[in-house]
């Protein structure tokens, strides 16, 4: 997942282009796939056994239209861009005719990242609905359709948001690190945020080289934190899976970032946080060293601080 390009003076959203061109040089060497959005919607429920990568770009900057999106097309680069609507047109931003003009290529595909690209948590259910609403009526009104992808501003969603996200849309992303596989919830879809603090090409490397780590249901559905700080965390693994006693967990509840206590009961993770998570974002990452290398999955909670 990417943001701005160019735009060196906001660093926690900003890759540098001979950066950004790095990657995609490394995914090429590698001999990775880029993943065309329409083939990862045809395929999506069928097992893969070849690695393919995703690149996904949020809000729609101007920084992209002027600096990545020449490259990603004299090289035919697939990738979903993400647009939120009340922002089209303004200091910044893309135009609706760049968007177009974007969106007439065959490997080059729009998602929907609301309207307001407020925190919706804050947002009453109903507001919610609207705003999501607001910004389904202005794509059709200028693509003649509503994307089938969506991203939640922040990463941030609660079960009830995501339970009215999936009546419009067939996939929605987050901004929790992880691999997609087969089994991943197609409404709660990780990602590796990149930008100048962690693109550096030996960690871009290392992320998409992972494979999945793939579980077969999470407690609790809610990811939305309000009154249950830390949450209890359960995750269910399938049961033919194989060094599982392995995985090691860091999450940043309480001060900051530290191994967190899990123990198993058969083959489901017990997550005993040991404190509040005091942010807006609580985050859980585990990892396994498998026999055919690194596994990782990561998780989100959105928190209700008071």
């Amino acid at each position: 997942m990417y943001h701005r390009f160019n735009e060196n003076k906001y660093p926690s959203t900003n890759i540098r282009m001979e950066i950004f061109k790095k990657h995609m040089e490394i995914i090429t060497k590698k001999k990775y796939n880029f993943l065309n959005p329409i083939d990862f919607d045809r395929n999506f429920h069928k097992v893969k056994t070849n690695k393919e990568i995703l690149i996904t770009i949020d809000d729609g900057f101007l920084s992209f239209y002027e600096n990545a999106w020449p490259y990603l097309k004299e090289n035919k680069i697939p990738f979903i861009l993400f647009i939120s609507t009340e922002a089209v047109g303004k200091n910044g931003y893309m135009n609706w005719e760049q968007i177009k003009e974007i969106e007439r290529e065959t490997f080059a595909f729009i998602g929907n990242h609301s309207h307001s690209h407020e925190y919706l948590l804050e947002f009453s259910l109903n507001k919610f609905k609207s705003d999501i609403l607001k910004s389904i009526e202005i794509f059709k009104n200028n693509l003649g359709y509503n994307p089938i992808y969506f991203s939640y501003p922040f990463g941030e969603f609660s079960l009830e948001q995501t339970l009215f996200i999936k009546k419009y849309f067939k996939y929605a992303f987050g901004q929790h690190s992880g691999v997609i596989d087969v089994n991943k919830n197609p409404y709660e879809l990780p990602r590796f945020p990149i930008n100048e603090k962690y693109g550096d090409l030996e960690r871009f490397t290392f992320n998409i080289d992972l494979l999945p780590l793939e579980y077969k249901q999470i407690r609790p559905k809610d990811k939305y934190v309000i009154d249950n700080n830390p949450p209890n965390l359960e995750i269910e693994f399938f049961e033919d899976q194989k060094n599982l006693k392995n995985i090691n967990c860091f999450s940043d509840e309480g001060a900051g970032w530290k191994q967190t206590n899990i123990k198993f009961n058969n083959n489901r993770l017990i997550v005993n946080f040991s404190d509040k998570f005091n942010f807006r974002r609580g985050r859980i990452n585990c990892s396994l060293n498998d026999t055919d290398g690194w596994r990782w999955f990561g998780l989100q909670f959105s928190v209700k601080i008071n």
